[in-house]
């Protein structure tokens, strides 16, 4: 089965510089969850690889993180999508640990359990941190403008001419179910 790995903030709900610290911060961006909805529908197994570095700064706890993460799967639900697989890194940025994006430890811990194929395993993304990610795991990388997409693109951190970009997760979906 193909797999799309998903950044969290800024792909799959909007971002925001105070972090999602509550279930009730978590609020999904317009048209994602009916693209992972639609991913899973066409045999996608869809995971999220998400820096969560808010926990290593003492904002929320795992406790919190749960009920973030329960309630975003409980919205999925309710549109008849699901998430295969949810792998954080809890870290602060200081900890020079080898799961904080771009590093590769979240892609490796979802390699394990879904063999992550070069050729039709997509990372989406809202960072260069996500691409390059992607990049050093051999798979293919796509950003949106959600986010952080668009200040990445103009301060010419990511490449229009190495990168597909899209306007938002459920383009990207549409565009990926399309060149099938």
């Amino acid at each position: 089965m193909p797999t799309i790995i998903l950044d969290r903030d800024g792909v799959i709900n909007h971002d925001s510089d105070d972090y999602i610290k509550h279930p009730d911060e978590w609020i999904a961006i317009a048209g994602s969850l009916d693209g992972i909805r639609r991913l899973n529908q066409a045999g996608y197994s869809v995971c999220v690889a998400t820096n969560q570095s808010g926990l290593g700064r003492g904002l929320f706890d795992l406790e919190a993180l749960a009920m973030i993460h329960q309630k975003m799967r409980d919205e999925l639900e309710k549109l008849g999508g699901y998430i295969h697989m949810i792998a954080y890194c809890p870290h602060h940025p200081d900890a020079q640990c080898s799961c904080r994006k771009p590093n590769t430890g979240l892609l490796a811990a979802i390699n394990e359990q879904f063999a992550l194929d070069p050729d039709t395993t997509w990372m989406v993304g809202d960072t260069a941190k996500d691409l390059e990610c992607a990049g050093r795991m051999g798979i293919r990388a796509a950003l949106v403008l959600t986010g952080k997409g668009q200040g990445e693109l103009q301060k010419g951190a990511v490449s229009r001419e190495t990168t597909p970009i899209f306007e938002n997760l459920n383009a990207f979906v549409e565009w990926l179910l399309s060149n099938r």
